[in-house]
């Protein structure tokens, strides 16, 4: 049997990183690596609710920006609070993109990946 784990995002700023999930998405820590040498940290997040991890991986000597391409991927979120999270993350000034005619939208991350928000189907 195979079955999702987790997804990895590299990042440049733990904290802000840490801060803005915590805030965005209600996400949590669930678990962490640390590099004996310090050389690099992966936290895992998690929603609380299943088993699926969001993985965000601190290199200490990247400095620079990663390249994420022509931005074709995405995390995707299903949440019952549509309209309440649409308004916050307009607060927080990270939408990106808002499709309403899918009635959809997208926020960014600090490092520049996007995240879809899709409203509970009912």
């Amino acid at each position: 049997m195979l079955r999702f784990d987790h997804f990895n995002f590299n990042v440049l700023d733990l904290d802000r990183s840490l801060d803005f999930y915590r805030e965005a998405l209600e996400l949590t820590p669930v678990a962490e690596k640390n590099a004996d040498d310090g050389s690099f940290k992966l936290v895992y997040l998690g929603d609380g609710e299943t088993g699926f991890r969001l993985e965000l991986t601190w290199l200490r000597d990247r400095k620079e920006p990663y390249d994420l391409g022509e931005q074709e991927f995405h995390l995707a979120f299903v949440t019952d609070r549509f309209d309440e999270l649409l308004e916050r993350h307009k607060a927080m000034g990270c939408v990106c993109f808002e499709n309403p005619a899918m009635g959809i939208y997208f926020i960014e991350d600090p490092d520049g990946y996007w995240i879809e928000i899709v409203p509970e189907k009912g």
